[in-house]
């Protein structure tokens, strides 16, 4: 089978790439290298340094390669970001899968998996977070997320471009052999950044807020392992091509992790103290964060090999001592 990904030198498509190519898929890779790293792609994928609003070229690349389905993670991701620079946002991600999708559509490919947010869902009290939960987005990155799913709904009935949906909140670790891992620049993730203090990086790392009602008072959020969710993208692409039905699905823990917790895990796994500093809290955190994944479960048969925590940080924390640095644009 033919995959294209986009948005294949980023932290998740990276992952995507390498884990379809070990499976013996066709992988071709578009990305324009804003946010991605070209050394992070494996050297067996055809890669295209094409941005996704450039229809022409994405047409070219799903003719030429004769591509079966796409896996679409092309976007920008930063919430904050997002809020202070919106329109920025509505340009490369909705724009970029409007065109994406009008490509699709001439070239008559007719299966995506979509890479989604559970910030459409917006801030929520009951948990875990259901695919009925009402959609409430409160930042313009999950706006965007969820304009990008809207129009997904709407090529279906215009033009039977089947998809899936794939709705999460954090995903960390690396892939097993510690090639590739999370690097951002600059790096926002709670993981990598605690990672940073016996990386000899930083001094220690900030607990916004250790008096929420939780069971230690920081902050839980749900942690998904990369090789996890790419098995749930994979999975996702063979039950849409199958189908041939739309659908929409969580991906989550079910359960969540606290800050602390992820804080003293990434102790005992780097073997260093970590020093941890609790400040104020940030406007607009809630306390917990989880989404259920009982339906991917039960209909893609998902099931996740990372369930705890200490595995999720190794993985990481392999990667990070063999790339101190991340990955450099010097080959951009």
């Amino acid at each position: 089978m033919n995959v294209l990904i986009t948005g294949g030198a980023g932290y998740i498509g990276s992952h995507a790439v390498k884990i379809l190519l070990e499976r013996e898929y066709n992988v071709s890779v578009i990305d324009n290298l804003s946010t991605g790293y070209i050394d992070s792609v494996d050297k067996r994928a055809k890669f295209y340094n094409v941005d996704v609003r450039d229809k022409s070229s994405v047409i070219k690349v799903l003719l030429d390669d004769h591509i079966n389905a796409v896996i679409h993670f092309a976007a920008f991701s930063l919430v904050g970001e997002s809020m202070k620079v919106p329109l920025k946002y509505y340009d490369n991600n909705v724009q970029g899968t409007k065109v994406l999708l009008e490509a699709m559509s001439e070239a008559n490919v007719k299966h995506i998996v979509f890479s989604s947010s559970a910030a459409v869902y917006g801030e929520k009290t009951v948990m875990p977070i259901t695919e009925d939960t009402l959609e409430i987005p409160t930042n313009a990155y999950g706006e965007t997320k969820l304009a990008m799913e809207k129009m997904m709904k709407w090529a279906d009935i215009a033009h039977g471009i089947k998809y899936i949906a794939l709705r999460y909140f954090n995903v960390a670790g690396a892939f097993h052999t510690g090639e590739i891992g999370e690097s951002h620049n600059p790096e926002t993730h709670l993981i990598p950044l605690i990672l940073q203090v016996p990386l000899g990086k930083r001094n220690n790392i900030s607990i916004f807020g250790d008096d929420y009602d939780t069971p230690d008072g920081t902050c839980i959020r749900d942690y998904i392992h990369i090789e996890d969710l790419i098995e749930a993208h994979i999975l996702a692409m063979l039950k849409v091509i199958d189908t041939n039905k739309s659908d929409i699905f969580n991906l989550g823990s079910g359960a969540g992790f606290s800050v602390l917790e992820m804080i003293e895990a990434s102790r005992k796994v780097s073997e260093h103290p970590i020093k941890a500093i609790v400040t104020g809290r940030r406007a607009g955190d809630p306390a917990r964060l989880i989404a259920s994944s009982e339906k991917a479960e039960r209909e893609l048969k998902w099931i996740k090999k990372y369930n705890d925590v200490s595995s999720i940080i190794a993985s990481a924390w392999k990667f990070h001592q063999l790339h101190k640095e991340g990955f450099s644009n010097e080959n951009k």
